[in-house]
């Protein structure tokens, strides 16, 4: 059974304008409670699956099931969540098996699992984010056993349910994260009531191509960004690990895209953005201006808009 046609009656559009501001405002806090939980209890191991060959290999698989962004970008976050666990599985192995040669024979049976089965657990990750996708399209087990059997896997359906489970209970059954493309739809919300003047649907289309370029891009960009905001093209290590919590800002990155989007459609309108968004969230303006600035270096080989360096 190949993957289902996207019913007429669907649009993966949001439609904007018709928030409460009370259900805006409480969103948008949770959003931030959200957002600065995660990096206060961040991991060592994050952006490990973020890699562009990993993420492109999510994207088309996505655009093959006709999954729409938000899914893609769950599937994404899921197999990074789920492989930093099983990566914290193998390091607390060795400590767990003190049986002089059975602790290491554990430690490379972990690994080999784990590269054995990524491309599956890949699947099931994508499996389950269409499944949170408002339902409209899932990727059925026919569906995905079918594409494994393609690359000469021969997984069961067995296995494939099994799979599923293991991504579901490594995470605790907490998959429903909260992707990048929530945080901007949220603000455009919100940039809309604030009276805002670019109209949110072109800015929303413009931030969804943006987010995947960010996510294919992802090494590069933020490494322009590391380079801009210590205006140092030689950052020490110490630099370069304090940065990871920068790279997994979901909010930050949010704003950042928003404000390119915004340049890049209007650069008229870019700086009453920029304010905009600096007064939602608190990041300030300079740091706004660094995201869009590392962006547009890469998207058009551009330095606009020109840095303000600090004094």
């Amino acid at each position: 059974m190949g993957s289902q046609a996207v019913p007429r009656f669907y649009s993966s559009e949001p439609l904007f304008g018709g928030v409460a501001p009370e259900v805006m405002e409480a969103s948008l806090l949770r959003l931030a409670a959200e957002n600065e939980r995660y990096l206060s209890e961040l991991p060592g191991q994050a952006g490990c699956c973020k890699d562009c060959r990993t993420v492109e290999f999510i994207f088309l698989l996505a655009e093959k099931w006709h999954l729409d962004h938000s899914a893609r970008y769950q599937a994404v976050e899921l197999l990074e969540r789920f492989m930093i666990k099983q990566v914290e599985q193998i390091c607390k192995s060795p400590s767990e098996n003190m049986e002089g040669t059975k602790e290491g024979s554990s430690r490379s049976s972990l690994k080999e699992q784990m590269y054995d089965t990524f491309v599956l657990r890949l699947v099931s990750c994508i499996q389950l984010a269409s499944k949170l996708s408002l339902h409209y399209n899932i990727v059925n087990s026919n569906t995905a056993l079918k594409f494994l059997q393609s690359l000469k896997y021969s997984y069961t359906k067995q296995e494939l349910l099994e799979s599923e489970l293991a991504v579901l209970e490594t995470l605790q059954f907490q998959i429903n994260v909260s992707t990048p493309l929530a945080y901007i739809e949220l603000l455009l919300e919100v940039l809309g009531h604030n009276g805002c003047l670019l109209p949110a649907k072109p800015l929303h289309q413009m931030c969804v191509q943006l987010l995947d370029f960010l996510y294919l891009e992802r090494e590069a960009i933020y490494d322009t960004l590391l380079k801009t905001a210590i205006e140092n093209s030689t950052p020490s290590e110490l630099q370069v690990a304090k940065f990871l919590a920068v790279k997994e800002d979901f909010m930050l990155l949010a704003v950042g895209i928003i404000s390119t989007s915004a340049f890049v459609l209007n650069p008229e309108h870019w700086k009453q953005v920029v304010e905009h968004l600096n007064c939602i969230t608190g990041i300030t303006s300079q740091s706004i201006l660094e995201f869009s600035y590392a962006v547009l270096k890469h998207v058009l080989g551009s330095t606009t808009p020109k840095q303000q360096r600090r004094k």
